[in-house]
């Protein structure tokens, strides 16, 4: 599947290893939740980044632990009616302050890269190429918002706040 990321396709340089299978000290992998939590001490102690596929069902407080570690966690949308991922996102930046890669993967829709990218999501698995200029579209398309997130854009209220305590200032 192509991988977005600032704004466009780019070449996706983990290899997935969803086994048992030996790996290399240096290899770029991304591992199922499961491998990570049974072999975490030789997972997180090699040279190589390391990643990790972590369900959308599964407390990302277990993570904690290894978050200094892993250079990715792919969360994952099974169907675009299951949103669970967008609040592990946000746990994971506010709450735990995460600044590795976050990957949404499965069912990642058009209509809701904004929602993810407001989650914290920075990269994303899509379906077909001409997604990433549909991202690039979509994200441009919205400057101003109400709710606060994690993506450090400044919301509505406090522009609007800024503008008065500047404006009284200025008097």
């Amino acid at each position: 599947m192509p991988l977005v990321k600032n704004l466009k396709i780019v070449d996706d340089p983990y290899l997935r290893v969803l086994d048992d299978a030996a790996i290399a000290d240096d290899a770029v992998v991304l591992v199922p939740a499961a491998r990570l939590t049974a072999d975490a001490g030789e997972l997180t102690q090699r040279s190589g980044r390391t990643g990790v596929l972590w369900p959308n069902d599964r407390d990302v407080a277990e993570l904690v632990p290894y978050l200094d570690r892993l250079e990715l966690i792919a969360l994952s949308f099974p169907n675009f009616k299951d949103g669970r991922a967008y609040s592990q996102a946000r746990l994971l930046r506010e709450r735990h302050g995460y600044d590795g890669e976050l990957r949404a993967t499965g069912q990642v829709l058009r209509d809701q890269f904004v929602f993810m990218t407001r989650a914290g999501f920075d990269a994303f698995e899509v379906k077909k190429d001409a997604d990433a200029d549909a991202f690039a579209e979509t994200v441009k398309r919205y400057s101003v918002f109400y709710q606060p997130t994690g993506d450090g854009r400044v919301t509505a209220l406090n522009r609007r706040m800024q503008l008065r305590h500047s404006e009284s200032a200025g008097q």
